[in-house]
């Protein structure tokens, strides 16, 4: 187009042409540019803001990793239990940035180093636990092992399963075994991952009668494979505990692998007493573990190393089998999940992970050996020298109650043998592991729920110790803090019953029976308005259960009470914490009624007020216009006209009295003002009657506090010292009433019966003057202080 321009002759044209091309150009960029900006707009809007720009540096995204693990400074920290991570958690961190790197080597050399280090692993575990000639598959999760397991074995017991599939587990059903004692949900998670129905699973039952309640019941388990045999299902796998998860018992394994040997069963063992396979002397139980088919070890939290893989070790003749299930594979990435553990095993040697599993084991001993010489603390353990777990709960025998009925309830046992202790003591149980839990952050404690014992706690050294750097001194520290706290425990339990039966006698007091509350009760004030079989929230008892619980809080006991809603409805109550000490039930509970009658009458006072004034001030208006009426009766008609009312009143003045009214709040009551301008003082009217008050006036010692009883349960305080502390209290409000009134004048002489006292001779003496006074016609009413 240059060149067209140039061949115009015209110059006016050719300015003109070249003044177009550039405002074309001008318009065409401006166009450009708005269109990449709205581009860019529109593509930042879709990116999320980390991500928009030019990335950020590496200081900056671990500053946000930091915020996220830690939280924000305006957050309230939480007690939340940190990993001890040393040297050897560091080297087991290591191994997965080395894997990531390892992955990028050439393929021949991945393959070798990944083999190396598979095999090198999977022989150090079996020589170190004891199971000669095994495999080992290595997995994140733990239970994802036992799945593969289970693969396994459809794929031995079903010929056909590679072709046929499910329809021969139609025709055929299997059936895998659980304990009772199981882990929680570790059925549900295999037929999941398996896709069997939950019929495929079995629950058997622990023993009722003889061993321990958590154990598996050998003989019940023989039946059940028969039955199912029977109805032409196939028993194909039965999962033992070596170490129950919650109190970690074992359970007889080396009848259970008969037994699986007579019926073609595969055994696989689990559980935390594996561990102790690693140590010199093994219990018999956990020895004949070695000789199942396949078990699942967990290595890193038994040593106290992070993100550490767990370990399957199992025996099977057949690979293509194994890589079928999925236990083994020809990716490097899956034989690169043992790379941390290989390095850790390394750095601990024999030695340090020996001395790991041991030191658990004996604090364990330690904490069993000091808890068995407490009172009232009951230990539930299989055997006491191998079982690395200890459960222990608070106990105390009720009043009439069989102990040994106790231990082994039956079905025609009434509940108040157990039902009644278990009710009581499961709470307290739950306050005491969250004590001693704070107390003793490094012991690693967790409150559990029993089906048959209840509320306990757990210290499981081979699962925390290592994380958490537990020591014998923690455990010292633990029974010491043990031994604080059963006077608080055996105090509360002793006068639960008490404040049942006396909040139950008290009228206008409800008891509230919260199985979660630990503390002496909980009780509820039944105001007049209280709709009973409601459930909803009730805002006056809100009121006037928060007015309570200030009054409690001032009188500065050493109970703690709080105001929350009730175990079963949205209705406010008062809860009233542990004692201490010997505390008198009686006085608390009446205490309690009386304030809170005393908040209700004077919340409905103040409600009512309104409307009585109301009254008061129309009811003072009648009585008001009919004494002006009274009035122009009495003074006549001729009084009211101005001018000669005017003169009638100078020739004959009208004394007339001035009536008023004033209300009375106390009484609400409409009084006359004739008593004020007649005495220039006002009437006190009628008296208020007094507020209800508690009936039990007692009398404490300086520095006692509310609701203690100051002699009860006291060895030290004889009945002699009893009357000594009364005399001297008789003497203190003796002398308190001063000398004057009690004690007799120093120099007088006897004063002969019927003769008059001093003082009465003088109060004689001053009527008799005031009687020769002049006295006016009209009466002498003396004018009050506030008149003069």
């Amino acid at each position: 187009m240059d060149a067209s321009l140039e061949k115009i002759a015209d110059p006016t044209l050719a300015e003109m042409g070249k003044n177009l091309k550039e405002a074309m150009k001008m318009l065409e960029d401006s166009q450009r540019r708005t269109e990449e900006e709205n581009g860019k707009k529109l593509m930042s809007g879709d990116i999320p803001g980390p991500l928009q720009g030019s990335g950020q540096d590496m200081v900056s995204i671990l500053q946000l990793v930091q915020n996220l693990m830690h939280g924000d400074e305006d957050e309230e920290p939480q007690s939340t239990r940190i990993q001890n991570i040393g040297e050897q958690g560091h080297i087991a961190l290591l191994g997965h940035s080395l894997g990531a790197y390892i992955s990028t080597l050439d393929k021949e050399k991945l393959r070798k180093l990944t083999t190396r280090i598979l095999s090198d692993t999977t022989l150090w575990l079996c020589r170190i636990f004891r199971y000669e000639n095994g495999c080992a598959y290595f997995h994140e999760e733990e239970r994802e092992g036992l799945a593969k397991i289970c693969r396994l074995a459809i794929h031995s017991r079903y010929e056909d399963f590679v072709v046929d599939g499910f329809n021969v587990l139609y025709n055929k059903k299997p059936v895998i075994y659980l304990s009772a004692a199981a882990r929680p949900g570790l059925g549900q998670y295999l037929c999941n991952q398996l896709g069997l129905p939950f019929p495929c699973l079995c629950r058997v039952p622990c023993n009722t009668m003889f061993g321990s309640q958590h154990q598996m019941d050998v003989a019940f388990l023989e039946k059940l494979i028969k039955e199912d045999i029977e109805r032409g299902k196939l028993p194909l796998l039965l999962v033992a505990n070596a170490g129950t998860a919650a109190v970690g018992h074992t359970d007889k394994i080396g009848r259970l692998k008969e037994l699986c040997e007579q019926y073609g069963i595969w055994l696989h063992v689990e559980g935390v007493n594996l561990a102790t396979l690693a140590l010199g002397y093994v219990s018999s139980s956990v020895l004949a573990a070695t000789k199942c088919d396949s078990m699942t070890l967990t290595p890193g939290t038994w040593l106290g190393l992070p993100a550490v893989p767990a370990a399957t070790l199992y025996k099977h003749d057949d690979p293509a089998l194994t890589l079928v299930a999925g236990l083994t594979s020809n990716k490097p990435a899956d034989k690169l999940r043992a790379l941390p553990l290989w390095l850790s095993l390394q750095y601990l040697g024999l030695d340090g992970i020996v001395e790991r599993i041991k030191h658990a084991c004996q604090l364990s001993q330690r904490l069993q050996e000091s808890l068995k010489k407490v009172n009232h603390i009951k230990i539930l353990v299989e055997d006491e020298l191998s079982s690395p777990v200890v459960v222990f709960r608070f106990f105390q025998e009720l009043p009439g109650s069989d102990p040994v009925l106790k231990a082994v309830p039956g079905p025609n046992m009434a509940p108040s043998a157990v039902g009644r202790e278990r009710h009581s003591c499961d709470a307290l149980n739950r306050w005491l592991g969250e004590q001693l839990k704070q107390l003793v952050p490094a012991s690693g404690l967790t409150v559990m729920d029993l089906e048959t014992e209840g509320s306990c706690v757990r210290f499981s050294p081979l699962t925390t110790a290592a994380a958490l750097g537990t020591r014998a001194e923690d455990v010292d520290q633990l029974v010491a803090c043990v031994q604080s706290k059963l006077p608080v425990l055996t105090c509360t339990l002793q006068l639960r019953e008490e404040f049942k039966q006396e909040v139950t006698g008290m009228a206008g007091l409800l008891y509230v029976d919260d199985p979660n509350w630990p503390g002496i009760g909980v009780v509820r004030y039944e105001h007049a308005s209280d709709d009973k079989s409601s459930l909803k929230l009730d805002p006056e008892g809100e009121k006037i259960h928060a007015g309570l619980l200030k009054k409690l809080n001032e009188l500065e006991s050493d109970l703690t009470f709080k105001m929350g809603p009730e175990y079963k409805s949205m209705k406010s109550c008062i809860y009233i914490g542990m004692a201490s000490e010997d505390i008198d039930v009686s006085e608390l509970v009446e205490t309690i009624a009386v304030t809170a009658r005393e908040i209700e009458e004077n919340s409905r006072l103040l409600e009512n007020m309104t409307e009585v004034v109301r009254k008061g001030i129309q009811e003072a208006q009648v009585q008001l216009q009919k004494a002006n009426e009274e009035r122009l009766l009495e003074e006549g008609v001729l009084r009211q006209i101005p001018v000669v009312g005017s003169v009638l009143n100078w020739f004959s003045p009208v004394q007339a009295s001035q009536k008023g009214r004033s209300f009375n709040l106390t009484a609400g009551s409409l009084e006359s003002t004739e008593h004020t301008y007649v005495y220039k003082v006002q009437g006190t009217g009628v008296t208020p009657p007094q507020t209800p008050s508690g009936t039990r006036t007692k009398q404490r010692l300086p520095g006692q506090k509310p609701f203690k009883r100051s002699l009860r349960g006291s060895d030290a305080l004889s009945e002699t010292s009893s009357v000594s502390h009364t005399e001297d209290l008789e003497k203190m409000e003796h002398l308190s009433a001063g000398p004057e009134q009690d004690a007799p004048e120093a120099n007088s002489p006897e004063r002969p019966p019927g003769a008059p006292t001093p003082q009465e001779a003088e109060q004689a003496g001053a009527l008799q003057n005031g009687a020769q006074r002049p006295e006016d016609d009209r009466p002498q009413v003396e004018e009050p202080e506030s008149l003069r």
